[in-house]
């Protein structure tokens, strides 16, 4: 038989849902190595490859069959060829811009183990694709609102929920599209460097948030919102549970408990940002810095002086921190925020720990990003994290916050 690849399913699957593998065709106990190749839509080239050998009777099923030590990954990791894929240039990070449009996999299956592969034996492309069937996109310019709605197939009511991304400017949608996948409403909110919004805000005002939320009650579906925040959207989102209403359920990625970067208003008051101790950046080269002990402590002056009135928040709360965290000490914030409102005597809250990851936890198959642009001091600095560990913990948080919504909203 000629050697082919088998994949299930088998032309098109969504990017964050599993992915089947398996060559048939091979010699018995053939050794071949396999390799998975993706362009992002800037045209870097992210790669993962392993090594195999096939059974008695030529199949290579990686559901079955452990990968050999020398590639990218070894043991029983049927996803390993997706989770593993890293930038053939350092730092680079694999966002998906346009969720309109798939990312197109290639796969190959190349003779023996040897460096550089060998003779290549075959060979199959597959889209990973961001919106099921059915799903709208709808653009949003409403008031001062710039942001993108995902809208479920369907006429039921669905649960709806806000994404707010961290502080790097723009418009993100990877992971409010892949939610609407699962059956909700999700707002994709740009909060500043998104065309008419500020491209270098002093300052941010949370009426600015609470017409997003108003703007998602206007839609069918329980009796309050839900928040999505990752990084700086995590204490924007604790912000907007502390001072406004109908806010129901947050899910926190690695987020912290203060307000961060810059001064946060809402009518009369301002909230500062929490400072930064530049003395506590360590040098790791040249040319990469450790900034986790960078942020003050915020139980403590002068930090809790940015301190957010978590005690204020009525809305269920969702803790999902990295233990490898170098950006922001997040386990740390979410377990002295939750021993004080436990204190207080609120029981709305609870933490999803994940051993050695890093500060950035995507949706499943994202790729690895262990060193990112810092804040402060705008320099490439560790973000934490282990390759294996961190795959996991995408598999292991994303039921989880569908879950903790599903069951609040």
């Amino acid at each position: 038989m000629v050697p082919s690849v088998r994949l299930s399913p088998a032309t098109r699957s969504l990017f964050d849902e599993p992915l089947a593998i398996a060559v048939q065709g091979l010699g018995p106990r053939q050794q071949v190595m396999l390799r998975t190749s993706l362009w992002d839509e800037m045209g870097e080239l992210f790669q993962a490859c392993a090594r195999y050998q096939a059974g008695d009777d030529g199949e290579l099923d990686l559901a079955r069959c452990p990968a050999l030590p020398g590639g990218s990954f070894s043991g029983l990791e049927p996803m390993g060829l997706l989770w593993a894929l890293q930038p053939q240039k350092p730092f680079r990070r694999l966002v998906k811009r346009d969720v309109q449009t798939p990312f197109l996999l290639q796969l190959e299956v190349f003779e023996g183990h040897g460096e550089p592969p060998g003779r290549l034996l075959a060979q199959a492309q597959h889209e990973r694709a961001f919106l099921r069937d059915g799903v709208q996109r709808v653009p949003v310019q409403e008031g001062r609102i710039r942001a993108t709605l995902f809208l479920p197939p369907g006429e039921d009511p669905f649960p709806g929920i806000i994404d707010i991304h961290g502080y790097t400017g723009g418009l993100f949608e990877h992971r409010a599209s892949l939610l609407a996948n699962h059956g909700f409403v999700t707002l994709a909110l740009a909060y500043f460097k998104y065309e008419d919004l500020p491209q270098e805000p002093t300052d941010l005002h949370l009426e600015y948030f609470q017409e997003a939320v108003n703007y998602m009650l206007q839609h069918p579906q329980g009796p309050g919102v839900g928040l999505l925040g990752y990084s700086k959207g995590s204490d924007l989102s604790l912000s907007m549970a502390a001072f406004l209403k109908n806010i129901t359920a947050i899910a926190f990625l690695n987020g912290p408990v203060a307000n961060t970067v810059i001064p946060l208003c809402y009518k009369d008051k301002t909230v500062p940002p929490l400072p930064i101790n530049e003395q506590q950046v360590t040098v790791i080269d040249s040319n990469i810095l450790d900034c986790s002990k960078a942020f003050t402590d915020p139980f403590q002056a002068p930090g809790n002086q940015s301190l957010i009135p978590r005690e204020k928040a009525e809305a269920q709360l969702l803790f999902i921190v990295g233990q490898d965290d170098h950006v922001i000490k997040s386990e740390y914030h979410a377990t002295e925020a939750c021993k004080y409102l436990q204190a207080q005597g609120k029981e709305n809250f609870q933490i999803l720990s994940c051993p050695g990851t890093v500060h950035c936890i995507d949706p499943p198959f994202f790729s690895w990003y262990p060193i990112g642009k810092h804040l402060f001091p705008h320099k490439w600095a560790i973000w934490g994290g282990e390759l294996g560990a961190y795959s996991k913990a995408q598999v292991h948080a994303c039921p989880q916050i569908q879950a903790f919504f599903n069951k609040y909203l």
